[in-house]
């Protein structure tokens, strides 16, 4: 195998796969997304938590619901959206896409029986050798999305899980911000990407990622929900919830009143799902109170103080929980937001919880405005309105109510001498799946045929290879 040295650039890949689409895959910690290249939204979305059971793994949003005995939920993410157990990973890739999109590959031993005896004496043999799912992506080449501070060795173990397991005749990976800016026709941009488990801020300048500018903090989707589990604990008085498989049956009560539901029973010696599984059903409900209930302060008013007293009395929502229990919620809704600006507005975890380790009180360089001061910071002062004109906003989490006005009001009070103009895309779906979509557009162009790593080149230089073409 010929090494790759830093002053050898690699021949442009002769790969021609007009005939096939791309598979784009686009992971996250929160879900997977995966689709053919060229079309609007991916077709397949799968949680990426799995449910470890009996030793083995479950993937698939209904299937990992279920209560099983002893059933665990696991993340093959660590906290800041890096792969950390690749096994699980590989395995939750390959359903992405051959659930929906590619399918599981015919077993050849048994092809090459039913064309030829002879060819196979042990069949038995032969179909326990044989690896089924494994070239999944025969027919398709791959193109991924990785996180903006993804480590080398994660491109490589991508690249040859990709090449070699998955037998795909060509690859190329890219960054998020990268695609995300490309998803709203911007090969310039500062984009801004609130995801589950990062917030993070990174310079796009010609379609490539200013390494040096890429700033993130954990004030996250996951950070939110945090936020509301605290919220919701000092409440008076204090809110359990309890997650819908907990349910049999609920009454409707009075706002505030204490729930009238009938709990399931479970057989006896039945053996309760470990507590990842409970946390993973809370969440769920949690999900659903930070999409109806959260919003972004955007009166002129400072929030602390006088806008938390106009919240509680002009801005109310009602929010029922699984078991029928219902209440008011006010100023709260705004105050879990805020602290994505403001650290003041933290709600402590309760004291010695895993929460008040991963998630404590916040540093004012942590927040929005502070990570783009940082980022904008570490850029050339040429570019810098250029950037400040096209900021995009991208992730889950940015779809909190208001939250593309707040950013443009920080930013602008942030840099009154530049011209701040916030993108963010009007369609819900568009903002989720900024990445993916920017992935999809890419892989499909004529013109970015001759970027893709094909299994030749791998051969030939090695995992190296994706370092020097997928910059």
């Amino acid at each position: 195998m010929a090494a790759l040295t830093s002053k050898d650039e690699p021949r442009t890949a002769e790969y021609a796969g007009d005939e096939v689409s791309a598979v784009v895959l686009d992971p996250g910690y929160s879900s997977t997304r995966a689709g053919f290249a060229g079309e609007d939204t991916p077709k397949s979305i799968v949680p990426s938590y799995y449910a470890s059971y009996k030793g083995s793994r479950l993937f698939g949003d209904h299937v990992i619901d279920v209560p099983r005995e002893d059933v665990a939920i696991k993340n093959p993410y660590a906290r800041d959206g890096i792969v950390e157990d690749w096994d699980a990973a590989e395995d939750l890739w390959k359903y992405t896409f051959a659930s929906k999109l590619t399918g599981v590959r015919p077993n050849r031993a048994l092809q090459q029986w039913l064309n030829d005896h002879t060819a196979v004496p042990n069949l038995q043999k032969a179909m326990a050798e044989a690896e089924d799912t494994e070239r999944a992506l025969e027919d398709h080449p791959l193109f991924m999305s990785e996180p903006n501070w993804n480590p080398v060795k994660n491109r490589e173990k991508a690249v040859e899980i990709a090449l070699e397991k998955w037998a795909a005749p060509a690859f190329y990976i890219s960054r998020s911000s990268v695609l995300a800016a490309f998803s709203m026709g911007k090969s310039s941009a500062l984009v801004i990407d609130v995801g589950a488990s990062q917030l993070s801020v990174a310079a796009v300048h010609d379609g490539m990622i200013l390494k040096k500018s890429i700033t993130r903090s954990n004030l996250g989707g996951n950070y939110l929900s945090s936020q509301v589990r605290n919220v919701l604990a000092s409440h008076d008085p204090p809110v359990t919830i309890t997650p819908h498989y907990m349910v049999k049956s609920k009454q409707p009560v009075e706002a505030g009143q204490a729930a009238n539901a009938v709990l399931k029973q479970f057989p006896q010696g039945y053996k309760q799902p470990q507590e990842s599984f409970r946390r993973y059903q809370e969440e769920k409900t949690i999900l659903e109170f930070k999409e109806l209930c959260l919003q972004t302060w955007t009166s002129g008013t400072p929030f602390r103080g006088q806008g938390e007293a106009i919240a509680r009395e002009q801005y109310v929502h009602p929010f029922e929980f699984p078991d029928g229990y219902n209440q008011t919620f006010s100023s709260e809704r705004f105050k879990i937001v805020e602290t994505m600006f403001d650290p003041q507005c933290h709600t402590p975890s309760p004291a010695g919880s895993m929460d008040a380790q991963t998630y404590p009180a916040p540093e004012q360089n942590q927040t929005i405005p502070g990570l783009v001061k940082m980022c904008i910071g570490q850029c050339d002062v040429d570019i810098r309105p250029m950037l400040l004109s096209n900021v995009v906003i991208t992730g889950s989490g940015s779809l909190i109510k208001g939250l593309p006005d707040r950013i443009q009001g920080e930013l602008t009070r942030v840099y009154p001498s530049s011209k701040v103009r916030v993108n963010a895309a009007g369609m819900p779906v568009e903002r989720k799946f900024g990445s993916w979509i920017g992935g999809s557009i890419v892989a499909s162009l004529g013109t970015f045929h001759q970027m893709w790593i094909s299994k030749k080149e791998y051969e030939e230089h090695g995992a190296g290879i994706v370092e020097k073409r997928c910059k």
